[in-house]
């Protein structure tokens, strides 16, 4: 049984991945941010050094690496790049000049978008990334909207390790020193939002435009530049 001490940073808290294809990387995990240690591992026993195409739509310029497996329906357009190793579900679209690199494990109709950047992170189905927007080393649940120039930061700038602190003040060492946003099932976030590193985000929380965000919210906050 997952450990429940961190209430909003176990992964039941934040996600219906129960459903996801994937569920399996969180089964048993005590806290959310476990699951992006073993993501590794979870894809490479997923692919192999094959590009799995199946009735997919690869236009020309697109570069797809061996290392990924693509779902049916999969559309990547002109100059998009995916080195793997990556997984991409059913009906996903990756546009121009998106770039996915390295350990990603993208669900079913997403969208991921023009100068988007996704690496080391999972997204689940429905949700979209869609223009100028940069996930590093996040997971971001069932039907997420990140607004045009929203950024995962997902490392310090000192290079420190991530302490994730939750709604009551505790601290919690995640042994990282890259951890992104965790983004709960539902939520949006508005135009060029940046979520700090070790960002915490419940189900269908609500936030502004332009603002900076740091720690962890319940479910259903509206988050402005007075509540962060």
């Amino acid at each position: 049984m997952a450990n429940t001490e961190g209430g909003m940073l176990c992964p039941e808290a934040l996600f219906d991945y129960g459903r996801f294809e994937h569920k399996a990387l969180f089964e048993g995990v005590g806290y959310v941010w476990e699951v992006l240690k073993q993501l590794a591992r979870y894809i490479a026993s997923h692919t192999d050094e094959r590009t799995h195409q199946s009735n997919v739509n690869i236009m020309p310029g697109a570069i797809v690496s061996p290392g990924v497996l693509l779902g049916p329906g999969v559309v990547v357009e002109p100059h998009a790049y995916i080195k793997g190793p990556a997984i991409i579900g059913a009906r996903t679209i990756v546009r121009h000049n998106a770039y996915i690199r390295e350990n990603v494990i993208v669900g079913s109709d997403c969208v991921i978008g023009n100068a988007t950047e996704v690496k080391h992170s999972i997204l689940m189905d429905g949700a979209r990334a869609s223009h100028w927007n940069y996930v590093g080393d996040s997971i971001v649940g069932f039907g997420v909207n990140l607004g045009a120039g929203v950024k995962l930061s997902n490392q310090k700038i000192t290079h420190s390790e991530v302490i994730v602190r939750d709604v009551a003040g505790k601290t919690y060492a995640t042994g990282l020193r890259k951890l992104g946003g965790l983004i709960g099932d539902q939520t949006q976030i508005g135009c060029n939002a940046v979520l700090n590193p070790g960002t915490v985000l419940g189900k269908r929380c609500l936030v502004y435009p332009l603002v900076s965000v740091r720690g962890t919210y319940l479910h259903d906050q509206t988050i402005d530049s007075h509540s962060t």
